[in-house]
């Protein structure tokens, strides 16, 4: 079926593989964040252990608004895990790691997904999408403010 956003065919697949590879990240950052949730454990279980769920919520919403979006441009949303691995270059966690190490993790990937996202800003405004550029700047947003949040749990 044909699409008609306003945004021409070529600027709408590049922004998508902008958006994919945030759904991407965003997807393997919600269940390193779910996984950290479960596994967090020490003096500061109880604190984190609330604010990794608080996170992993956000993520959950994120992630269908973003696959939401991708649809809207008219293109099929990635939704495997095997997609996901191959687009995010956020890695999931692969062992169980002390709590303050699972903060910087979470936090090295709210920032990687900030940077994702202001480069999908870019792409989306020189196409004329206003849409996604918004979008995306709701996301940095979100993700700069978590990471502040996190950042804060490293400071002693």
């Amino acid at each position: 079926m044909n699409t008609k956003t306003g945004v021409k065919e070529n600027d709408r697949k590049e922004i998508v593989e902008g958006l994919s590879q945030v759904l991407a990240e965003s997807y393997v950052l919600y269940l390193k964040t779910h996984n950290f949730h479960w596994n967090v454990t020490g003096p500061m279980f109880q604190p984190l252990h609330s604010v990794f769920e608080g996170q992993y919520s956000e993520l959950a919403e994120a992630v269908d608004e973003i696959a939401e979006r991708i649809r809207a441009l008219g293109h099929p949303a990635p939704g495997s895990f095997a997609e996901f691995q191959r687009l995010s270059s956020i890695e999931e966690a692969s062992i169980k790691p002390k709590a303050l190490e699972m903060v910087k993790e979470l936090l090295d990937g709210h920032e990687t997904i900030s940077q994702t996202a202001n480069n999908v800003v870019a792409t989306a405004q020189e196409g004329g999408d206003e849409g996604t550029a918004d979008l995306m700047i709701q996301r940095i947003q979100e993700h700069d403010k978590t990471a502040w949040m996190l950042r804060s749990f490293l400071e002693y």
